[in-house]
């Protein structure tokens, strides 16, 4: 009896040192994915990349990082194993050095495979370690993973004022170190994540509850929903962090590195939304904070292709914190829809709906090339607006 009263205590227990060295963790691997697009106004220049290209340079490495999650989530669901955890990191770092190195595109897109690879094996297992050392506190437990992430993200424009535009290309091979330590964080998180594993597997085994057809089915529609309402703010995003900075450079006549300042606001926002949604989701639910979210946004999106220079920055700040800030909710959301599932739930959001939305990047750079920057940011300005099928979600508790 007292080992049953210990084991429940435990999964109620909050773990933070284990959160915040996995999120230390998702720091590091985002960090090296920022490394890409930090590059671009370097590759842009010293390789005459057009949009479209880079817009493919984005592909590869959204696609490849995204939509291998489920399938990794799935396998690990099944076979979980902390290994995962430093072997991810691993192929970022050969990533990195490939990167540093590339003497033309086709290379650049293959060693941007090995980043978005790692990436891959890192995300659904992270997840699943951010899910046992939650406790209670799931909103809360996914923000300050996922914090991590978006912090990571936010850095890009500062690499590339900072490192890219003085250094050049080869400024990439410093981030081979951050692999490493990343590996070291990553390797002590493994060892307790190894110790949780034998008690899933056990509670696993006493089965879960039958759902029937209808359950299904609500499952499975709120599932759709989800990906596609992540999928439409995914590209949102995509258009941002890919092209605005471009656009600032072209119709507001400021140089690169004043560019990233704007950029930057816009991602370190989305981080600080990300750390306080979670803890809203937790007291107010997680299907009213995605509805002020997504719709949220709207407006601050549309007004943006229009303002003055001197009102950008405060826009894009509370741009960036309303629409991140269901970020971690979303993860949670469908955790819960597929609580036996948890890597392939996670890899759904945070891989498979930002991996269809890295084809944006794709169809975005093709509009840039095209027609006009003007004539894609206005188009983007539109998208916060599907938020409105937020509406159409189950609440929780009305699925399962």
């Amino acid at each position: 009896m007292q080992a049953n009263v210990d084991q429940a205590l435990c999964i109620r227990t909050t773990v933070y040192p284990i959160l915040i060295a996995i999120s230390v963790g998702h720091l590091l691997n985002d960090a090296m994915q920022a490394v890409v697009p930090a590059l671009f106004p370097v590759l842009e220049s010293t390789m005459k990349l057009s949009y479209t290209q880079i817009g493919w340079i984005a592909f590869v490495l959204n696609m490849t990082s995204s939509v291998l999650q489920p399938v990794v989530g799935l396998f690990s669901d099944r076979h979980p194993s902390p290994h995962f955890l430093p072997l991810g990191m691993a192929a970022s770092l050969l990533g990195m050095i490939g990167l540093a190195f590339a003497p033309h595109f086709f290379f650049v897109l293959f060693a941007v495979l090995f980043i978005g690879l790692g990436s891959a094996v890192f995300h659904p297992e992270g997840s699943r370690v951010v899910y046992f050392a939650a406790g209670e506190k799931r909103g809360l437990a996914q923000s300050i993973y996922q914090v991590g992430g978006n912090t990571g993200n936010a850095l890009a424009p500062l690499f590339t004022a900072l490192i890219f535009v003085p250094f050049g290309q080869k400024g990439a091979g410093w981030f081979a170190l951050v692999a490493l330590v990343g590996m070291l964080v990553l390797f002590w998180v493994s060892k307790w994540y190894a110790g949780k594993l034998e008690a899933a597997r056990t509670r696993k085994q006493k089965g879960v509850a039958t759902m029937d057809k209808a359950g299904r089915r609500r499952v499975i529609f709120a599932l759709v929903l989800l990906v596609f309402l992540v999928f439409a703010r995914s590209w949102y995003y995509a258009g941002i962090s890919n092209y605005y900075q471009f656009y600032l450079i072209k119709y507001y006549g400021i140089s690169i590195r004043e560019a990233q300042l704007y950029l930057f606001v816009f991602m370190i926002a989305g981080a600080i939304g990300t750390f306080f949604g979670g803890p809203l989701a937790d007291r107010f639910g997680r299907r009213n904070l995605m509805i002020a979210s997504t719709l949220g946004t709207a407006p601050f999106a549309l007004m943006l292709p229009y303002l003055p220079l001197a009102l950008v920055l405060p826009v894009v700040f509370i741009a960036g914190f309303v629409l991140s800030s269901s970020f971690a909710t979303f993860v949670v959301y469908a955790q819960e829809l597929l609580p036996g599932n948890v890597g392939m739930a996670s890899g759904l959001i945070v891989g498979l709906a930002f991996g269809m939305g890295a084809l944006g990047a794709v169809v975005l750079g093709k509009i840039a090339d095209v027609y006009t920057l003007k004539t894609l940011m206005t188009m983007c300005s539109f998208l916060p607006l599907l938020g409105i099928l937020t509406f159409l979600l189950p609440k929780e508790g009305q699925v399962n």
